[in-house]
């Protein structure tokens, strides 16, 4: 069974039903120090720990006594810039006595969809871990719109994982672990140990119960699975709520262990797989069969394009049926793409007017 002690980065979700207490509105303290021990140990052990917190919105929904449903954009807002300074100082008075220091980090999903933005976030992050610091990311819901949210943790957590190479994710949830059946209303349900592949029967398991709180359901928690594990690092889901989760575990207790691909990928595959798209490319069968030897995606082979994208932008790439294949970065506008599709290569400077290039989507830009 996998455990945390051969990590050398680690990342840590952490949702605001384990910070936060639903009918108190306060933050728990104890737990919190018990995570921060948990913390310190993994650092002891020559692990770098980044923590993905959520917790800013419910704090602060406590102290202006904002109702506990769910709120307008507005007072979500006001709500996190006020929760905010209370959860960085929690985690600062927390880890502060095992000699630990902590750094904010603020971010949203266009940070992970630009890159510079991205470069930047990586190179930040990398400087505090090589400093010894922890720091405590959290999306930016002080500016953040639903248009440019991750809108759950635990996605976020799996884009933190990406950016920085972590080879473990740890998402803490109120549940032991991935189920075949929502256990709390199936009694015949059971927990996977280990889960080496996301099959569509393992989708179609995946419920959407959540707590009150938070907004991440076992649905969001495949989908950081398989952002994960697509970029080298395996990842756990295991109950948080108990004292010392980190601790436990590493010990062996209960959770489910999504393992890694055998091959990372390298940091440009892994930022662009962890992208969010601004369009789709869907291809023909062929086009599909040469995707998978490795070649790149020449015109020929797409049979139609929509979205909005510039040159440079993720597009998702989808088969003949409609199944995602990947993505990449597409070295044409929408508009251009549109119009020299189903083309053959030399056709691209009659069509556009000047000599483009003959991949639509080069391989080496490309996450399959």
């Amino acid at each position: 069974m996998a455990t945390l002690s051969d990590a050398r980065r680690v990342v840590v979700k952490i949702g605001s039903a384990l910070l936060v207490g639903r009918d108190s509105g306060a933050l728990r303290g104890d737990w919190l120090k018990s995570l921060a021990a948990d913390v310190a140990a993994l650092k002891t052990g020559g692990a770098d720990v980044i923590l993905v917190s959520s917790g800013s919105i419910a704090l602060g929904r406590g102290v202006l006594q904002l109702p506990a449903s769910d709120l307008p954009l507005e007072q979500s807002q006001a709500a996190a810039a006020v929760g905010q300074i209370r959860l960085a100082r929690a985690y600062e008075e927390a880890l502060a006595p095992h000699g630990i220091t902590t750094a904010q980090v603020l971010v949203t999903l266009e940070d992970s969809a630009d890159r510079r933005r991205y470069l930047n976030t990586r190179a930040t992050l990398g400087t505090l871990l090589g400093l010894g610091v922890v720091p405590i990311v959290n999306e930016n819901d002080t500016i953040a719109t639903d248009e440019i949210r991750y809108g759950d943790n635990d996605r976020l957590a799996a884009q933190v994982a990406v950016t920085v190479g972590a080879d473990c994710l740890v998402l803490l949830s109120d549940v032991d672990g991935f189920y075949s059946a929502n256990p709390a209303t199936d009694p015949t349900a059971s927990r996977y140990d280990r889960i080496d592949r996301i099959t569509p029967e393992i989708e179609v398991m995946a419920g959407d119960a959540g707590s009150g709180l938070s907004k991440g359901g076992m649905k969001t928690k495949l989908m950081a699975a398989k952002m994960a594990t697509a970029a080298g690092c395996r990842m756990a889901i295991t109950e948080g709520s108990p004292l010392n989760p980190l601790k436990t575990l590493n010990n062996g207790g209960p959770a489910t262990w999504f393992t890694a691909q055998l091959d990372p990928q390298a940091a440009r595959k892994r930022w662009i797989a962890a992208m969010k798209p601004r369009g789709e490319i869907s291809v023909d069968a062929g086009a599909a069969r040469a995707l998978g030897n490795g070649k790149s995606l020449l015109p020929a082979g797409v049979t139609t394009v929509s979205g909005t994208f510039g040159r440079g932008d993720p597009v998702a790439i989808l088969g003949p049926g409609g199944a995602r294949l990947g993505q990449g970065l597409s070295r044409y506008t929408a508009d251009e793409a549109a119009t020299i599709r189903g083309c053959q290569s030399s056709q691209i400077e009659g069509l556009l007017g000047y000599p483009g290039r003959a991949a639509l989507i080069h391989r080496d830009d490309m996450a399959l």
